[in-house]
């Protein structure tokens, strides 16, 4: 995440957490934005960071105009059409994208250290390297990295795929449970099948979520690689 998102990030959380403050907004909004709402709750209650990405999202997704979430707003300043799409579950746009706030490539500064010289000792022979400093790379060495960062690169792209997989599945869970609600209640099973039922979406949902941590630290580690 970069300094301009770290600074607007508390402005983008107040202005979902104003969007979502009626009951069953948040679950609603998930839907719309193609996440699950255990996910979207995470990233409302603060227990989730998000990407700039989603905020765009979520402007397309209810209506907003570009750029109403970077700055701090009230109740009043929600545009009667976007409550009315949260309302009745009506995306203006389709979200593609990924919730998860994208690494920012680390950037290396090599300064001199206060009090030391900032030229070489004039006496020191050409070639020979100074005491305490290590070797530049060599051709060789930079081409190994060359190839490790583009290995790197494509699996990471492909743990991305992944997590978007496991951001969108082709199923939602609360449709699921929906339906499941529905089979009950025309079924009428004893209370031993019925928990067992629930217990079993509560699991795949609590599995899933798991999954994702993993992924997402997966995709973390993987950014790291090769940049030493």
């Amino acid at each position: 995440m970069d300094d301009s998102n770290a600074t607007l990030m508390p402005v983008w959380r107040a202005n979902l957490a104003l969007l979502t403050r009626e009951v069953g907004a948040a679950t609603r909004l998930a839907r719309m934005m193609t996440l699950s709402a255990s996910y979207m709750k995470l990233i409302v209650s603060g227990e989730r960071d998000f990407s700039e990405e989603f905020v765009r999202g979520v402007e397309a997704v209810t209506g907003l105009p570009e750029g109403w979430m970077d700055a701090a707003r009230e109740s009043g300043d929600v545009p009667r059409e976007t409550r009315e799409a949260i309302a009745s579950e009506t995306p203006r746009a389709r979200f593609r994208g990924t919730a998860h706030p994208v690494r920012k490539a680390p950037v290396l500064r090599v300064e001199p250290i206060f009090g030391a010289s900032a030229k070489r000792d004039d006496s020191a022979a050409p070639g020979a390297s100074s005491p305490g400093l290590a070797s530049p790379p060599t051709a060789e060495t930079n081409r190994r990295l060359a190839g490790i960062r583009k290995i790197r690169d494509l699996a990471a792209q492909d743990v991305r795929k992944l997590e978007r997989y496991l951001n969108m599945p082709p199923v939602e869970t609360a449709a699921l449970r929906s339906r499941i609600d529905d089979v009950i209640a025309y079924a009428e099973p004893d209370e031993r099948v019925r928990a067992d039922l629930e217990g079993r979406l509560e699991q795949i949902e609590k599995h899933r979520e798991l999954l994702l941590r993993h992924v997402m630290r997966l995709h973390a580690l993987l950014s790291r690689l090769g940049d030493d």
